[in-house]
């Protein structure tokens, strides 16, 4: 089908595999990267691009295609300050998915969380609900957004409590009522968001935790 794909946050746990699901998928001839760093792969069919996200101005031109996949983020240990995590998950996502909508991207996939919600009290949901709602109004023909679990998977970095929040997860999902919040690996994340594209019609589409492990 040779068709062209946009991919931010690629070195991240679903962004690294929504990159390699992409570049093994024949019906894409062409991958864009767009990150302040190298994602260290090689591929003949990856155009890799080393930007500024606080000066898109400079880049937005180059951001064309048939889909982008949205999967950057940080967390605020990394981040520093609400301020910079926000500036890093909301401005970036939301600037990057306005451009290609405006450049004639038509589809966008975007990773969220569970329990986002624009009007919540807690911090990092509100401002992914923020995001949720914001690229509603972007003129995508397909919009798909997916609010996974705790995720699962090889990370770059040491995460101990995550891996105990895991294991435990892994538990306590197995009481009647709990399973749809359980783990869920980022391979299947990324599997999720690329088939949501090719399957879901025209419109805005949101699939909640266990829903994501059916697309």
């Amino acid at each position: 089908m040779n068709k062209t794909a946009i991919v931010i946050g690629a070195t991240g746990l679903v962004g690294s595999q929504v990159l390699r699901q992409l570049l093994d998928d024949e019906r894409y001839e062409i991958v864009k990267v767009f990150h302040r760093r190298s994602t260290g792969v090689e591929h003949p069919k990856l155009e890799e691009h080393i930007v500024d996200f606080d000066n898109i101005e400079e880049w937005k031109h180059r951001l064309t295609g048939d889909e982008l996949y949205s999967a950057l983020g940080t967390t605020l240990k990394q981040a520093g300050s609400q301020e910079r995590q926000y500036t890093i998950d909301f401005t970036y996502q939301y600037e990057t998915a306005k451009a290609a909508a405006e450049n004639g991207v038509t589809k966008f996939s975007l990773v969220s969380s569970a329990g986002a919600n624009a009007e919540s009290r807690a911090f990092y949901t509100r401002l992914k609900g923020e995001l949720d709602e914001a690229v509603k109004e972007l003129t995508f023909k397909v919009i798909t957004i997916l609010r996974p679990s705790i995720l699962d998977g090889d990370r770059s970095e040491n995460r101990p409590g995550e891996v105990i929040g895991i294991f435990m997860a892994r538990i306590f999902t197995k009481i009647p009522g709990l399973k749809k919040y359980r783990p869920i690996f980022a391979g299947k994340v990324a599997e999720g968001m690329i088939n949501s594209l090719q399957k879901c019609p025209k419109g805005y589409h949101i699939f909640e935790l266990d829903e994501i492990f059916y697309l």
